[in-house]
């Protein structure tokens, strides 16, 4: 009976034993948690390369110059107009001809009252001379050749002052026929024919040699990278495409939108109209700057970034601001050269993952070239 109990007392021990070392078994593997996962992807070094760099910008189409068509002679009857909005005209042709029979008649008037005058000092001229001459025989007082003297001086004046009233009169008459100041395009016309056109006011609007140029809206990043004469690409939905020239980058800067002006000069025949809204893409040559893999920029919560690897084979999402791109390399900022970044499989990643790199594949191998065979000498 007692070695039944002791059989029983023993075999209590060893299953207390084996529950124990269970039980110790499992703490220690809650405790060593279980094993990370690791991603396999492949990455690229980040590298200083030169990429063309493109501005894109949009903005309104406007006159290259607004040159204003006034009367400079008020008061008179438009009698006719002799063009109209979208008229394409020549520097000196007629736009609007006024009533000019007032003005004539004082032209006339004026050359008569020229002639009286060159007729007074004509009489005045001669009789200065005969004065000259009776006062070398002594016939004559120094008072009155004085007198002659004053008379032909008087004359001459009246025919300087009749002159010039004449000019003026005629310069009225010629400005009674308006011309175009200079070549350009008629893009406005505010007379009509029988009204009453007072001096000063704007008859014309003109857009000088019919020049056109689009006031492009430009980042304040963007503005030191711009200069005149840099080619540019022009689209508008109502107009189609056209091609243009930076002509100037205003040097001021909106402090509200943050943004610059760039002028752009249009080329001729592109069928936009002042006022239409165009875009443009402006060749900004080359830049130097940080490049990764195109593949390898994401976008997370709209912003651009990439996923760096760093120490012990985790990766950090770091965001960039994406400067120029093509369809092999996007230039960054704020990453670094040298920094390895991921390119596939990064669109699987989150903050923190470790991966695991996967080595490049190496090159195949040229096929051996058959030995040649030099032919048997018969």
């Amino acid at each position: 009976m007692q070695s039944i109990q002791t059989i029983r007392a023993l075999g209590l021990a060893v299953v207390s034993s084996l529950m124990l070392a269970a039980c110790g078994g499992g703490e220690a593997q809650e405790k060593e948690g279980p094993a990370p996962s690791s991603q396999t992807v492949t990455v690229a070094t980040a590298a200083r390369t030169d990429l063309p760099r493109v501005i894109s910008a949009s903005g309104s189409v406007s006159a290259w110059e607004e040159v204003p068509v006034g009367a400079e002679t008020g008061g008179l009857v438009a009698t006719s107009v002799l063009v109209d909005e979208g008229s394409y005209v020549r520097q000196g042709q007629p736009l609007v001809q006024l009533n000019t029979a007032l003005l004539s008649a004082q032209v006339r008037q004026q050359q008569a009252a020229l002639q009286t005058a060159q007729a007074n000092a004509a009489r005045d001229d001669a009789a200065l001379a005969r004065s000259q001459e009776l006062k070398e025989r002594g016939f004559l007082s120094q008072a009155s050749l004085d007198t002659a003297m004053a008379n032909q001086r008087s004359s001459q004046a009246g025919v300087a002052q009749a002159r010039a009233t004449l000019s003026s009169s005629q310069t009225q008459l010629s400005q009674a026929t308006i011309r175009a100041p200079v070549s350009g395009l008629i893009i406005s016309r505010s007379v009509t024919r029988g009204q009453i056109v007072a001096a000063g006011t704007e008859l014309f609007r003109m857009v000088r040699d019919g020049r056109l140029e689009l006031d492009a809206q430009v980042p304040e990043t963007d503005l030191p990278l711009l200069r005149s004469g840099m080619t540019a690409d022009i689209t508008s939905d109502q107009a189609g495409g056209t091609t243009g020239t930076v002509r100037i980058v205003t040097p001021e800067v909106n402090p509200e939108t943050r943004l610059g002006v760039a002028r752009i000069s249009l080329s001729s025949g592109n069928g936009l109209r002042p006022g239409m809204f165009a875009r443009a893409t402006i060749d900004a040559g080359t830049q130097p700057g940080v490049t990764v893999p195109t593949a390898s920029v994401l976008y997370r919560e709209n912003r651009a970034g990439v996923f760096v690897v760093g120490p012990q084979s985790t990766v950090t999402f770091v965001p960039v601001e994406v400067v120029g791109r093509d369809d092999q390399r996007t230039s960054i900022g704020n990453v670094q050269p040298g920094a390895r970044v991921v390119v596939e499989g990064a669109g699987f990643l989150n903050e923190g993952d470790r991966v695991t790199v996967q080595a490049a594949a190496a090159a195949p191998a040229r096929p051996a070239a058959a030995p040649t065979t030099a032919p048997a000498r018969k």
